[in-house]
């Protein structure tokens, strides 16, 4: 990763949490590590994903007949609005909803394919997001708007 390339207070954030949990290699990611860690309860049911907060009572529950690599975005998803987010969503304005979808859609690209690991890889091997999608087990969509992001934030601080 070139020496131009800022990174967000979020991505400093979610690698500075994995290293404190010890998880410094895609190996490491483990949803269940990182629940037990936070004292999540964590399903895996025919229902769709969703998480729940209630008192000191928090759970995710995915829905396991997706595909695993989806299963395990739907995780880093669900795990952002326990993180980041309060309230009930189906009780808030859309506005406020779509923010925070969004918040968390961010949030699974960057706890996914988090920053202290992607910057050993060469972003111009041809086969790229192949290699991320397998090391990290997410999907090459992921992979390719993760890349993507830095590519263009990498070229942006060029010319400014």
């Amino acid at each position: 990763m070139r020496r131009s390339y800022s990174p967000t207070p979020l991505e400093t954030w979610i690698s500075r949490f994995y290293k404190q949990l010890g998880i410094t290699t895609p190996d490491e990611l483990d949803e269940y590590r990182i629940a037990r860690s936070l004292n999540i309860h964590l399903f895996y049911k025919e229902i769709p994903s969703m998480s729940y907060e209630i008192g000191r009572f928090k759970s995710i529950t995915i829905d396991k007949r997706l595909p695993p690599k989806v299963q395990r975005e739907h995780f880093y998803h669900e795990l952002c609005h326990i993180l980041r987010h309060a309230g009930r969503q189906i009780m808030m304005p859309a506005a406020f909803r779509e923010l925070q979808e969004w918040d968390a859609k961010n949030f699974t690209r960057y706890a996914a394919l988090p920053l202290h690991m992607i910057t050993k890889y060469d972003y111009t091997q041809p086969d790229i997001i192949q290699v991320l999608s397998e090391q990290f087990r997410v999907t090459t969509k992921l992979c390719e708007e993760r890349i993507k992001k830095i590519i263009e934030k990498t070229r942006t601080a060029l010319f400014t």
